[in-house]
């Protein structure tokens, strides 16, 4: 894919420690986004909206909300190729009609990614996409009654990536468990959080068998593929036309059964989480069988995803999920061990 100038993965975090939301953008990063979208200087403003793995601007002209562009963090991607694959895959997605997606917008030399410089000459990553009317589905509404909607909506995104011929040069990431957990993760070590012996050896067992699980299954083309990686309800849209799947930064390669762990991530020790989870698994089926065996993994995926976010918990801001279920990380994983290690597939028994 195209060439980009060279990032340098070792800069300061800044605005992803320091901002909050509603926070105007630095000039800047206004100035870059100007001249690489081609805006009016006069009637463009550029406020933060949320800080997770990227931080997220919204983009007004004349007061009216036109695009939302996303910082990537330093060091989480290794080359503009994998946003540029992300967009590739985001707007296949936007012309077929499988699942609403916001739209990318090129900048002005024809390509998705900017390099924007900052006052000390440092270059960033950042992507745009067409602004999404609506709000968060959590924060709009409930999202347990949509959790069928939500699998279903999640079987057409496996349905069109195992069609879909990605664009020469289209790279991105495994979501092997080794990326997910243990020395080599990708967001942080869920060892790093403070548990008593007692309480490490309950979690080191749940993360071994759900290991043990996973280490059996053969990653075929009908069970392995590019998935969204991150579709849970904070990373929906809703409006009166529907729901709309945004943030796609994390999608890569994994079992397709992930996104059904990623939609359930840190609630999972909710008394709610087996309705989730039914819900989600019939939506799902409506779309694309299911066996046996594809649950089983789903839940062991479960719990490696709630390991993984413990760990990412480690290495990112409180403020970036709810708090209570902040409040709620360590001793939810506790919960979720003790019921995994007692059945494996506790969420749909």
């Amino acid at each position: 894919m195209g060439a980009h100038r060279v990032v340098d993965l070792n800069l300061p975090t800044g605005f992803f420690d320091s901002s909050s939301a509603g926070a105007a953008a630095p000039d800047w990063l206004v100035a870059g986004i100007v001249e690489s979208w081609e805006l009016d200087p006069a009637r463009t403003t550029v406020v933060l909206a949320a800080v997770s793995e990227n931080a997220t601007f919204i983009v007004s002209s004349g007061g009216v909300p036109v695009a939302a562009t996303r910082v990537a963090r330093p060091g989480y991607m290794t080359s503009a190729d994998e946003l540029e694959s992300e967009l590739a895959w985001v707007s296949s997605l936007a012309t077929s009609e499988y699942v609403r997606v916001p739209r990318g917008i090129r900048t002005q030399d024809g390509s998705y990614v900017a390099v924007i410089l900052d006052d000390h000459g440092r270059g960033w990553w950042c992507v745009s996409f067409s602004y999404v009317d609506g709000g968060v589905l959590p924060d709009v509404t409930d999202p347990l009654p949509y959790y069928r909607e939500i699998g279903r909506t999640t079987a057409h995104l496996h349905d069109h990536t195992g069609s879909w011929t990605p664009p020469p040069g289209f790279r991105r990431h495994s979501w092997a468990p080794s990326d997910m957990v243990g020395p080599t993760c990708r967001w942080g070590m869920w060892q790093d959080v403070a548990f008593t012996s007692a309480e490490r050896g309950l979690v080191k067992s749940a993360e071994l068998a759900a290991l043990a699980t996973l280490g059996s299954v053969v990653r075929s083309p009908s069970d392995w593929g590019l998935i969204h990686a991150d579709l849970r309800p904070s990373n929906i849209m809703i409006d009166e036309a529907g729901l709309t799947v945004i943030d796609f930064d994390d999608s890569g390669y994994c079992w397709y059964m992930y996104d059904f762990a990623a939609a359930l991530s840190l609630v999972e020790h909710l008394d709610a989480a087996p309705t989730m989870a039914h819900e989600w698994i019939e939506g799902y089926a409506e779309v694309r069988p299911l066996t046996r065996s594809d649950v089983r993994v789903a839940c062991a995926l479960s719990m490696i995803r709630r390991l993984q976010m413990l760990g990412w918990t480690t290495t990112h801001r409180g403020d970036a999920v709810p708090a209570d279920l902040w409040a709620a990380r360590v001793d939810g994983t506790l919960v979720v061990a003790e019921k995994f290690l007692r059945s494996p597939t506790w969420l749909i028994d």
